[in-house]
């Protein structure tokens, strides 16, 4: 019933006679007094709420008939000290006396208040405490006592409250924290120091905290020394401390013979101070020593030059980092891959010049990524891919380049789905000159692009068309192709002969296997030398000794006016055999002259010929010939063979005269 303008004793009556209303509120009404009959009827009330109204004075019997209180609102009022009345609200739970007039405490102000849970006084005038104030508040859990005039506790903590788990002392005019200031408050989890004037912490003055979690120093005056004494050590369950905005100021990151947070093991998240005065700074490289569950750390605005590479060996769980605003830092690139859980990295105005030592960091599991304010021009792709796991990135008030170099982060800002890259369509270009104060985003990137799907295509075609191409070229041209080829080859090993102008020494070199040698010993010798008077060359009989294999070769065949290949399936087989048609197929094809005579011993199939026999065919289809078998005349044999050494060596012809001529002489 909140500034309603009809009676207030009359509305309070009519409300209270109701059985289940519990809860009462009577805001802004201006009372300057409570009556010790206002509330006569009010038997079931269990909350009451008086905030906003100027009540100066309260009845001692104001709330007798009250009495299943549990939560009673008096702030916001003019009250200059804690009303008597409560010590008749044995039930009460919580009792709000913030933002009134009161200036000191007394030791039976909160008199059998046993059951009271939480007890708000901030916001008044008290200035100092002391050490019976809070003696009957054995049950109390919150205690808030911010926003006064205290600088000295006097004790007041280091006795009583055994189950205070929060205490708000933070804006008040604390300058120091002496031994055992806090001893009593063996639950307290959260304590509050932050914006009072405290400059030193005595050693000891934390001790009996055991299972304090949360602790704020922020804004206060603590110097160096605070650091260097051990206050902290007996903080052994502390997970947050925020020290930023004191005086506390490392000359160099030498290391330090204790360092302060060694004990913390537990600490998880911290927050250094930062560098009051003039001039710059640098961390201790062990200053988080011994932090080894330390999730989160913040180095923002400490006029910081320099961390050193092994500031963050001691912090392998670190999840967030925060070194923004220290334009002034000097990055050692190595600093990040210690921290390969980091999930959040804030490095706004840090003068960094690129984004490139992400590269090499192996931050895997990065997913928050705040770079304002630097001097990035170029965002490449091997950096957006050294981050796989980013959901975040802020890159606002950065200078970009608008060309090609950006082209690839232009697109995969506006097409990807898995980072959201915040008031990216606010980028505006820095260089080149001429496109000074456009939007990136405008910037047209297609003459920078390669059409990928293009480019298969055409690749795809050409492949298939070349593939089809040499197919049919093999299956038709084959053997055209390597006429050619060997053709090529005979102008290059017959180099060193096609200037010798000597007649032949011999008529016929007889190329053969050592297995057929029986054959032309006995049959092909016999007949060609003895009876036809040939001068043949046979490399058993002619080679000059001590000289190579394929030099005697080659001067028995271009010494020879023809070449005779015995070829049987034994001949096909041998490497020699095969090196001597080579040499002479190269001088069939340099010379084109018919230097070349096939004598087939054995029925072989065609596909069991290599390419020097098959172009023979192809070249002279009808000079080749074959012993006949078993039991079939030999005659026609030796008259066409006779006839094929004496023919005229010009290829021009396709047939042979087959009829014997007169021996030569």
């Amino acid at each position: 019933m909140n500034a309603m303008k009809h009676s207030l004793t009359a509305l309070i009556n009519i409300s209270c006679t109701i059985p289940t209303m519990s809860n009462l509120q009577l805001r802004y009404y201006k009372l300057r007094s409570v009556s010790s009959t206002m509330f006569t009827l009010c038997i079931y009330v269990t909350e009451l709420d008086l905030t906003q109204n100027r009540i100066q004075i309260i009845h001692i019997n104001a709330f007798r008939s009250l009495p299943g209180l549990r939560i009673l609102s008096l702030s916001q009022n003019k009250l200059s000290s804690v009303p008597v009345a409560i010590r008749n609200l044995p039930t009460l739970r919580e009792l709000n006396l913030s933002a009134n007039n009161i200036s000191r405490l007394g030791c039976d102000d909160f008199a059998n208040q046993t059951m009271l849970r939480q007890l708000s006084l901030y916001n008044n005038m008290i200035s100092a405490l002391n050490e019976c104030v809070f003696k009957d508040l054995i049950r109390l859990q919150v205690l808030k006592l911010q926003t006064n005039h205290i600088y000295k506790l006097n004790g007041a903590f280091q006795r009583h409250l055994p189950n205070v788990r929060q205490l708000y002392l933070n804006a008040n005019k604390l300058t120091n924290i002496k031994y055992g200031e806090f001893k009593g408050l063996h639950s307290l989890q959260n304590l509050s120091l932050h914006d009072n004037q405290i400059k030193t912490l005595e050693k000891g003055c934390f001790i009996g905290l055991t299972n304090l979690t949360d602790m704020l120093l922020q804004k206060n005056l603590i110097t160096q020394k605070a650091l260097n004494n051990g206050s902290f050590n007996d903080l052994i369950s502390l997970r947050r401390l925020d020290f930023r905005d004191n005086y506390i100021k490392f000359e160099n990151d030498s290391l330090l013979p204790n360092p302060p947070f060694s004990q913390l093991s537990c600490l998880e998240t911290l927050a250094i101070p930062s560098q009051h005065g003039k001039g710059t700074s640098k961390l201790p490289r062990n200053l988080l020593q011994g932090l080894t569950n330390l999730i989160e750390f913040s180095a923002r605005d400490i006029q910081l030059i320099f961390l050193h590479k092994d500031m963050l060996i001691y912090t392998p769980q670190l999840q967030t980092l925060d070194i923004s605003s220290n334009d002034r830092m000097n990055h050692s690139l190595d600093l990040f891959s210690q921290v390969r859980n980091l999930k959040s990295l804030y490095i706004s105005r840090t003068s960094l010049q690129s984004l490139d030592f992400l590269i090499g960091a192996n931050l895997t599991k990065l997913e928050f990524l705040q770079a304002r304010r630097n001097q990035y021009s170029v965002i490449s792709e091997e950096i957006i891919k050294s981050v796989p796991a980013l959901v975040y990135m802020d890159l606002q008030g950065n200078s970009f380049t608008c060309d090609c170099n950006n082209a690839w982060f232009l697109k995969w800002a506006e097409d990807n789905n898995q980072t959201q890259v915040f008031d990216a369509f606010n980028f505006v270009c820095n260089f080149p000159l001429d496109l000074k104060g456009m939007k990136l985003l405008d910037l047209d990137i297609r003459s920078c692009s390669v059409d990928t799907d293009f480019i298969c295509f055409i690749s795809t075609t050409s492949m298939t068309l070349f593939f089809m191409v040499v197919s049919f070229t093999y299956h038709f041209l084959r053997w055209q192709l390597a006429y050619a080829y060997y053709l090529f080859l005979a102008l290059l090993v017959d180099t060193k002969h096609k200037n010798k102008q000597a007649p032949h020494q011999y008529d016929a070199f007889i190329s053969y296997n050592i297995h057929d040698e029986p054959w032309v010993i006995g049959e092909l010798v016999p007949k060609l030398e003895e009876e036809q008077g040939w001068r043949l060359c046979l490399h058993h009989r002619d080679f000059e000794p001590g000289k190579p294999i394929i030099d005697n070769i080659t001067d028995a065949i271009y010494g020879s006016r023809k070449t005779i290949c015995v070829i049987s399936r034994r001949y096909l087989e041998s490497e020699w055999c095969s090196r001597e048609i080579q040499v002479a197929s190269f001088r069939l094809f340099d010379e084109q002259k018919d230097v070349l005579i096939l004598v087939f011993l054995d029925e072989i199939p065609t596909a069991l010929l290599s390419p020097y026999y098959r172009m023979r065919r192809l070249l002279k289809r009808k000079t080749y010939l074959s012993w006949p078998q078993a039991g079939e005349n030999t005659k026609v044999f030796w008259e066409k063979l006779c006839q094929a050494l004496k023919t005229r060596e010009d290829v021009g012809g396709d047939r042979l005269l087959l009829t014997v001529g007169d021996r030569p002489s």
